[in-house]
């Protein structure tokens, strides 16, 4: 997806958040991440769009985060405040431009810009989900790219960074081979002990098949829907093998 339609979905969905929180209870509990009350999930967008802003404001992870009072402020209003910022810093520099980011074939603001496009989507269905409020639609190149990230950045990527926090879910794998897939869109996905290799691919040779409309399959992947929104179809036990190295891609 180009960085201005990125940047346009992550304002749409920023808005519809700050809805919702406006006028939610801020006690109520957060059904997709329990631990967490509505007030929890607001202060932490906000929290993590102020964190990108310093990532690309000072070229490196912050040293010390959060900042003293953050978690003092009124959530909707540091969401607020958080976003203004992020919009600035996003609109005074370039999708190419240096930035430090956590993944390392992608030191540039363009990352951050997909990165939270993906995050703000999925924070605002929490928030939906939280007030049991029908969900705004998920645009389909919107909800493919965030599939795409997250099987590349999150799995791939995070199983080869960070191969101890995988190695004991991976211990098992197989290598045999999962395949995600939408009607415009297909994800081959092959766990090993060794790491996780996702391609693209149009050919079906795969154990285990998992079928959904984009939305519900970005959903599914970030552990937001249950296995009756999604066709399974091939080895159910490697599917459950898959949500369960997700999760610890996820965390």
């Amino acid at each position: 997806m180009e960085s201005k339609r990125l940047l346009e979905c992550l304002d749409q969905d920023y808005r519809r958040l700050r809805s919702v929180a406006a006028e939610a209870n801020l006690a109520a509990v957060v059904p997709t991440c329990p631990e967490w009350t509505m007030a929890d999930l607001v202060r932490h967008v906000g929290a993590v769009y102020l964190h990108k802003v310093e990532c690309m404001r000072l070229g490196t992870n912050p040293e010390v985060w959060p900042p003293a009072g953050l978690n003092d402020e009124e959530p909707v209003a540091l969401l607020d405040r958080a976003y203004t910022a992020l919009a600035a810093e996003f609109g005074k520099r370039g999708a190419e431009a240096p930035a430090f980011t956590w993944y390392d074939p992608d030191q540039t603001v363009g990352f951050w810009i997909r990165r939270m496009a993906q995050e703000t989507v999925i924070h605002r269905v929490d928030a939906e989900l939280t007030i049991a409020a029908p969900l705004a639609p998920i645009p389909v190149d919107l909800a493919e790219d965030g599939v795409d990230e997250f099987l590349v950045a999150f799995i791939e990527f995070g199983a080869k960074a960070w191969l101890d926090d995988f190695e004991d879910v991976l211990a098992t794998a197989d290598g045999r081979s999962i395949r995600l897939e939408t009607p415009s869109a297909a994800w081959l996905i092959r766990p090993t002990p060794e790491g996780i290799d996702v391609r693209v691919s149009d050919v079906d040779s795969a154990a285990a098949v998992v079928r959904a409309d984009p939305a519900d399959l970005l959903l599914w992947v970030w552990n937001r829907m249950a296995d009756d929104t999604v066709t399974i179809s091939g080895d159910a036990a490697l599917i459950a093998h898959l949500r369960q190295i997700f999760a610890t891609g996820s965390v």
